[in-house]
């Protein structure tokens, strides 16, 4: 992006972190601060909650579209990250949204399995949402030999656990 924004005259590239994202082990913030990426939101002290309010105040229509972080989030450490794979997960979770389902959602990629993960209060309501042979197959000529549901339900930044930052 820098040729780009020097090209267009840019004297910043600036990103959308916000500080609630300050408190979460994201390795691309350390990367984007290297190469003098600003974040203006996080700046000031700007949360999610806020960015939303403001958002909402502006009439903004997405002021409430659930969270899409990059895709890379969806693998855990140390796995490498081809974009094969990250069209994997990305038709994955398109097929899951095409069909219908909505709220909080994240397939995860951990190796040749898929771990869908949607809100623990719905995961009854997924089950009888989809049909789950259908949705395997589905899951199957994206590239994944085995998928399952986390029962303990979406959090963000679960794989995150363990990881000293």
């Amino acid at each position: 992006m820098r040729p780009l924004a020097q090209a267009w005259g840019y004297a910043y590239l600036v990103d959308g972190l916000n500080a609630d994202d300050l408190h979460d082990y994201r390795p691309g913030i350390q990367a984007a601060q290297e190469r003098g990426v600003r974040s203006p939101l996080a700046e000031v002290g700007i949360t999610k909650l806020e960015v939303r309010m403001i958002s909402r105040l502006l009439g903004l229509p997405w002021w409430d579209k659930p969270a899409q972080p990059c895709l890379s989030s969806r693998f855990p450490y140390g796995e490498t990250i081809t974009v094969a794979k990250l069209q994997r997960v990305g038709a994955a979770e398109s097929y899951l949204r095409q069909r219908g389902w909505r709220g909080d959602l994240r397939v995860r990629s951990l190796g040749e399995t898929a771990k869908i993960e949607v809100s623990g209060d719905r995961l009854g309501e997924f089950v009888q949402f989809f049909d789950l042979p259908e949705l395997t197959a589905a899951f199957r000529q994206f590239g994944f030999q085995s998928i399952t549901l986390d029962l303990e339900g979406f959090r963000s930044g679960k794989l995150n656990d363990g990881v000293r930052f």
